[in-house]
């Protein structure tokens, strides 16, 4: 919802010289700039993945409220998701740097704001690829057990994970070229990928659910006795699959007509998934043949598809899922280097100077590729113990994401007529949008850092919350050691002169 879009005699937006927008926002051009406005909106509609998202938190859905929280849940948060995206890109147009959220906060709010954004930001971005890699690695030991008879285990699932992870990293040292093309193929392998399940799935079962059942239908398999709480609690799969369309921003400085592209790129990405998710919720729900059988299988989309289609036919679709799910997690490697880079480019990491290099034959950065994929290991590692930690992590990935982009979404509003938008922006729009965008990652931030189930115990406990405080306390502490080494470039003026206009506008 740009200018250019509320009125059809509107012209379309300037083409900015972005190497030159770049060196104004204070840096050295040194990523390559060859992913156009397609491979840009392919990346973050990769990343929302709904082959991954929906998918691999069906299960979690089905306790949590039932079809009834799923379907109306998925239309309710697409909405305010798409304002979070509305108000998000308008910042990212004004500034399309691979800092992006932090980038943001750190110029229209001062070097606290960046600092702690983008320790959130990084934290979301880790936990995505833990969250999508290790959904990949259950539907991989799905399909090996209807292929092969493999029954996976904690272990032998870390073990697959562990190696989508390396596949990955792998991908992601090639230059951007590679990785906007297999985004580029993401796009219609998952648009064809949601057709052809939801076409089978349609035609073959022998029955099908009523539509009172598809959207009136409430489960509560929780423990807890409220039913707005568990309706609540079920908004996870949407929102979680709803998060990584910061992507876009991520790579701004490889992406051509960036102020323009990255800002349609995330609103794009939003909507298609938007729509598309909702047809496949539809096609899985009414295909259940046995409620409980389905909601009690270790991957419930696979128990749809073997009542519908048998082993045979079941394992293909899986085949089409876990594809769709690898190219999401190669999208999100992808994004959350690219945040490590910037992070380490203003000194903000331990070891800045090490993650921060980036080849000079592909001209990406290589060890920020190698970290990213290392600490999403470490924050998957506790589902070898406890079969809930994959909540927690999906949740950890939601609590993390989700307040960055709500804080320079919230400094653009209290910056007022000192924020210059960029040539995408909503014009008069800007300020009911960004409020509407704001409260609402206010409630989900909450919201997902409460117990999913009861009674709470060492298992059922939400670690989300604790990985969140652990996330702060650290930069609170590394702070003290990089705050005299920690800072943006100053080309719109000196650190002071930023403080004061943060000041001036509280």
């Amino acid at each position: 919802m740009s200018r250019s879009t509320l009125s059809n005699s509107a012209p379309p937006p300037p083409v900015q010289d972005e190497e030159a927008r770049l060196r104004e926002l204070g840096y050295q051009p040194v990523l390559a700039r060859r992913m156009g406005g397609f491979g840009n909106f392919a990346i973050s509609f990769s990343v929302i993945s709904i082959l991954s998202g929906c998918m691999t938190l069906y299960g979690f859905g089905l306790g949590t409220g039932g079809p009834a929280v799923m379907m109306w849940g998925w239309a309710g948060v697409g909405l305010f998701v798409l304002c979070v995206g509305l108000a998000l890109a308008e910042v990212t147009s004004a500034y399309p740097t691979s800092g992006a959220l932090y980038y943001m906060a750190d110029r229209l709010g001062g070097r606290r704001w960046g600092w702690y954004t983008g320790w959130l930001n990084l934290l979301g971005l880790l936990g995505a690829i833990a969250g999508i890699d290790y959904g990949a690695a259950l539907f991989t030991g799905a399909l090996l057990d209807l292929q092969f008879g493999f029954q996976a285990t904690p272990g032998s699932t870390f073990v697959i994970f562990l190696c989508i992870l390396l596949l990955h990293a792998l991908l992601n040292l090639f230059n951007v070229r590679l990785v906007s093309l297999l985004n580029s193929i993401s796009v219609w392998w998952h648009v064809a990928g949601v057709a052809l399940i939801v076409g089978v799935l349609i035609i073959a079962p022998d029955s099908h659910r009523t539509p009172g059942e598809v959207f009136g239908h409430f489960v509560n398999d929780t423990g807890w006795s409220n039913p707005l709480y568990v309706a609540a609690i079920g908004l996870l799969l949407a929102q979680y699959t709803f998060s990584g369309y910061d992507a876009s921003a991520h790579l701004s400085e490889e992406t051509s007509n960036a102020s323009v592209s990255a800002a349609r790129g995330i609103v794009r990405a939003i909507w298609a998934s938007w729509i598309a998710g909702f047809v496949l919720l539809a096609g899985l729900t009414f295909a259940i043949q046995d409620y409980e059988k389905t909601a009690a299988a270790d991957v419930p989309p696979a128990q749809i598809m073997i009542d519908a289609v048998g082993t045979t036919g079941a394992t293909g679709l899986l085949l089409v899922v876990i594809v769709a799910q690898l190219f999401c997690g190669n999208a999100e490697v992808a994004a959350a280097s690219r945040m490590v880079f910037a992070f380490s480019r203003d000194k903000a990491l331990p070891g800045s100077a090490l993650w921060r290099r980036v080849s000079p034959r592909t001209q990406t950065p290589v060890p920020a590729v190698w970290l990213s994929v290392g600490l999403a290991a470490l924050i998957a590692a506790p589902s070898l113990y406890s079969a809930t930690a994959y909540g927690a992590v999906t949740a950890i990935n939601v609590i993390g994401i989700t307040p960055a982009y709500a804080i320079p979404i919230f400094l653009r509003l209290r910056a007022g007529d000192r924020f210059t938008p960029g040539p995408w922006n909503l014009g008069r729009w800007s300020r009911p949008v960004g409020w509407t965008a704001v409260i609402w990652v206010g409630f989900v931030t909450v919201l997902f850092c409460l117990p999913q189930s009861a009674p709470v115990t060492a298992d059922s406990m939400n670690y989300a919350s604790i990985a969140l405080a652990v996330v702060l306390i650290l930069a609170t502490a590394w702070w003290f050691a990089a705050r005299r080494s920690y800072s943006t470039p100053s080309a719109y003026g000196s650190e002071r002169e930023r403080e004061e206009i943060a000041e001036g506008i509280v």
